[in-house]
């Protein structure tokens, strides 16, 4: 495995993050700042003058004291140790950034992100943790149902930006569709009424192209939940580089672009059916027959700024994910059955009153 990569700033020796509102790295020490392009050039620069480029042949579990370990238990971590004060950094196999729980560095292993696990692109945060937190709380307001004490006293228990492996496909479909239509006309001769129905075959025929198309790569991450995040403006990313990992957790995709295909072509298959069917129209009732579908892909992978929230009510976990480009926040909330009820039944009292004043009405006209 490759050795680890820290971000220290050249003034204070402090660890240095990658800053989303001046999209810089910055440090939070001395407030010095670098472009991301500098700093790297910086890195490189002193790696080659020391010649000695940071290597951490071999990381493997190791386990102290006399735990003891399942079978298999330890088979997905490693250990790497921190380069500034020395602590040993427990992750899994797929963590490709992270912080030293003792000195605070931001460590970025390299060897996760090298070779056929380089990322073709990355869209870096522009939105930091103050903001998720202000959405988090705005996601809270106006919600009738809410329990009360949940939005006044709740508080979040980890909030954390994540870099998410995601496949962004390029997706061709040629389609072929068959459907059966149906018009019908009612009208009425000497008080009898009579009803015509006609028959037709309607084909459509075409090709639609989608482009940018994620499908998040991590067997960590909900798809439900980052499909619905989306969408993210791939025009705003950028080449990878390593630098805008620092501050952030980041996961190198651990399911494979061939798993994945599969979920994103389900999603164009949907769509396309449903563009066709509305190009079908003047018709009474319309039933597609057959579905011919031919898909093309192509794929790069990409990592995708997402801000993390978790807390707990009543025992229960609750995720909450922001899209930490654009701010949309999702995630469930519990719900105030009582408050719910006492709606319903108010509801329908007022229902009830309305027809109470129609009768009566009614009866005083007769």
């Amino acid at each position: 495995m490759s050795g680890l990569v820290e971000y220290k700033c050249p003034a204070c020796g402090g660890a240095m993050e990658f800053d989303s509102a001046l999209q810089k790295m910055k440090c939070p020490y001395c407030d010095t700042t670098m472009t991301v392009e500098e700093f790297e050039a910086m890195q490189k620069k002193d790696e080659d003058d020391t010649g000695n480029a940071q290597q951490s042949e071999n990381a493997q579990w190791s386990s102290g004291g006399n735990n003891q370990w399942q079978d298999g238990e330890t088979d997905n971590m490693a250990v790497y140790v921190c380069e500034s004060c020395g602590g040993e950094i427990i992750a899994d196999k797929t963590t490709g950034a992270t912080t030293c729980p003792f000195c605070d560095n931001k460590i970025v292993m390299k060897g996760n992100f090298a070779g056929d696990l380089k990322p073709d692109c990355v869209i870096p945060f522009k939105l930091d943790k103050k903001a998720a937190k202000a959405a988090y709380i705005n996601h809270l307001k106006g919600k009738k149902y809410l329990p009360k004490v949940f939005k006044d006293e709740n508080h979040i228990d980890e909030i954390k930006g994540v870099y998410v492996p995601f496949w962004i496909f390029d997706l061709k479909a040629k389609a072929d569709f068959s459907y059966h239509a149906e018009k019908t006309r009612v009208w009425v001769s000497n008080d009898i009424e009579y009803t015509e129905h006609e028959n037709f075959e309607v084909k459509r025929a075409g090709t639609v192209e989608f482009e940018k198309v994620p499908a998040d790569g991590s067997k960590k991450m909900d798809d439900t939940l980052m499909e619905s995040v989306e969408p993210y403006d791939f025009k705003e990313a950028v080449p990878f580089r390593m630098a805008y990992m620092a501050g952030y957790l980041a996961d190198r995709y651990d399911v494979p672009k061939e798993e994945c295909i599969g979920r994103a072509k389900k999603r164009i298959r949907r769509s396309t059916e449903r563009e066709f069917r509305n190009t079908v129209k003047g018709y009474h009732v319309i039933d597609q027959e057959k579905a011919n579908m031919e898909i093309q892909d192509q794929a790069k992978y990409a990592l995708y700024p997402v801000w993390i929230l978790n807390t707990t009510w009543k025992g229960k976990k609750y995720i909450f994910a922001m899209n930490g480009q654009t701010g949309k926040i999702v995630g469930d909330l519990p719900a105030d059955n009582g408050a719910f009820w006492r709606f319903i039944a108010m509801w329908g009292a007022g229902i009830g009153l309305v027809l109470y004043a129609l009768l009566w009405v009614f009866m005083v006209l007769l």
